[in-house]
């Protein structure tokens, strides 16, 4: 069970009168034999309500399909980067117009990164547009994370039933490569990921546990509540680091 902790009630009025959103952004691609292809967008959409029911925000509809077309021929929908980035642009100065004051992206898919770069610096040259942040969620883990892996499959465990244990299988494990060899195939598996990783999967889900899902899970929300916050009230100590851009997920 995660712990209800709202901000001070001045902090939420003025959340609730400037009206900050949060919009999950996810996609729809291969997450090997055990896990839907849904999954990217069922943990940053879980993720998402539970750091509103932290912080006030107002939770947005998810965006179901990414940039995921390395994951080809293995099951993706995708878009390219600059639809993504042109399409939230557009919604964050949407929602402007509609009296929000700030956005909160949380990205819960690699391959958006580089397309939502660039969305705060478009939407802030815009009359109306609110100002916005972009958080990846994984950066608000210690530990390494992965795909269709140990992480994911744990916090699917957490969230969802749609998960087949029995067809896990070991992926692409980092620790049985150098770092050198891991760099070349991180460069292969930006290109095509089947390729790197053979199954469709990096890491190794089958000792993945609801247990776990449910402590990354709380580290998340927590984290991600306290920084947005701190971002929201202007604070100078806004970590940087944890913004698009300042860390890696394994893929």
């Amino acid at each position: 069970m995660i712990a209800r902790e709202l901000p001070n009630d001045r902090l939420l009025a003025e959340i609730r009168r400037r009206r900050v959103a949060i919009i999950p952004i996810g996609s729809t691609e291969q997450h090997g034999r055990h896990l839907p292809v849904s999954t990217d967008s069922e943990i940053v959409a879980f993720i998402a309500r539970k750091v509103s029911e932290r912080t006030g925000f107002l939770t947005m509809p998810t965006i179901e399909c990414g940039v995921s077309a390395e994951h080809h021929p293995y099951f993706n929908l995708s878009t390219t980067p600059r639809a993504l980035e042109d399409y939230v642009t557009e919604i964050c100065r949407s929602l402007g117009k509609n009296g929000v004051g700030a956005v909160v992206i949380l990205n819960g898919h690699h391959g958006n990164q580089d397309a939502l770069r660039a969305v705060p610096a478009r939407v802030a040259r815009g009359r109306a547009g609110p100002k916005v942040v972009v958080y990846s969620y994984w950066h608000f883990m210690k530990g390494r994370f992965d795909h269709a892996g140990f992480v994911e499959t744990s916090i699917m465990r957490a969230i969802s039933r749609r998960v087949n244990m029995g067809r896990a299988q070991k992926g692409l494990v980092e620790e049985d490569y150098t770092r050198e060899e891991l760099s070349r195939l991180g460069r292969i598996a930006s290109r095509s990921f089947v390729a790197a990783t053979k199954n469709g999967v990096w890491g190794d889900p089958r000792g993945a546990t609801a247990a776990e899902g449910r402590r990354i899970i709380s580290e998340v929300v927590g984290s991600i509540a306290k920084e947005s916050l701190t971002w929201f009230k202007g604070k100078k100590a806004a970590s940087r680091r944890h913004r698009i851009g300042a860390g890696k997920k394994a893929r």
